[in-house]
């Protein structure tokens, strides 16, 4: 049976629409940001449609990357990931974005709770390793929460707490961090689970370590990681 496309009704072109929640998600810019760099090659839409794509496909766009990539991730034996935690304002109230990467750097969960407690842990360790499986090493700060969380789990003996061992987990918060400040913030938790999800997917698939590569390992890389993009939810 032949997969209807999620464009089907749009008037707007699919590259278009790919183009334009790539702007607005990749990089730190506001809806009239994007709207005026479309403006100038010669595409005329509006900030709140470009909201409506962003919406109705940025979470599309994300959940194909993300299972492309977990295949290719259990593939391989999970050798060592980091956890970490940041406070995030919504609505002048305090909450907490959880993020786990991987030793390379490669985003693999993010979750947005009220507290900072014990069941906040598990919520987010028991999604990580529920996609992923469990790793040979969990890097975490020294927080009581993660000990307690993985102690019901069984899995405290693959902890591993220093005072410098969470610089990677630190350095990916950095990203999101540049794209909240564009956004003014957030006003509902929903919206910030929802927009983490998919920049972090995003990040993931543009993410080519520039400064690790030689430059045309990394041209070819990103000539790549765009083509790949510009096949999402294609019919």
């Amino acid at each position: 049976m032949t997969k209807s496309s999620p464009f089907k009704y749009f008037k707007t072109s699919p590259e278009i629409i790919r183009l334009a929640v790539m702007l607005y998600v990749r990089f730190p810019l506001s809806l009239r940001n994007v709207e005026d760099l479309l403006h100038e090659r010669g595409i005329d839409v509006s900030h709140e449609t470009i909201r409506f794509w962003w919406n109705r496909f940025g979470p599309m766009f994300a959940s194909e990357i993300r299972r492309r990539r977990v295949q290719q991730l259990r593939a391989f034996s999970p050798w060592q990931w980091h956890v970490d935690e940041v406070f995030v304002k919504i609505s002048g109230e305090r909450h907490y974005l959880w993020r786990a990467v991987d030793h390379e750097g490669e985003v693999l969960e993010s979750v947005v709770t009220k507290r900072r407690n014990k069941r906040a842990a598990l919520k987010m360790l028991r999604k990580l390793m529920r996609r992923y499986g469990q790793p040979e090493v969990l890097v975490t700060d020294r927080l009581a929460s993660y000990k307690a969380a993985l102690r019901d789990m069984g899995c405290e003996d693959r902890q591993a707490c220093g005072r410098w061992l969470n610089n990677r987990v630190e350095n990916s918060h950095l990203p999101f961090r540049r794209r909240e400040r564009a956004m003014q913030r957030f006003r509902r938790m929903r919206s910030l689970q929802k927009f983490v999800s998919v920049h972090s997917s995003v990040f993931n698939h543009f993410n080519k370590d520039r400064s690790l590569s030689k430059r045309d390992h990394f041209k070819q890389n990103r000539t790549a990681a765009l083509a790949e993009w510009r096949s999402l939810c294609a019919a």
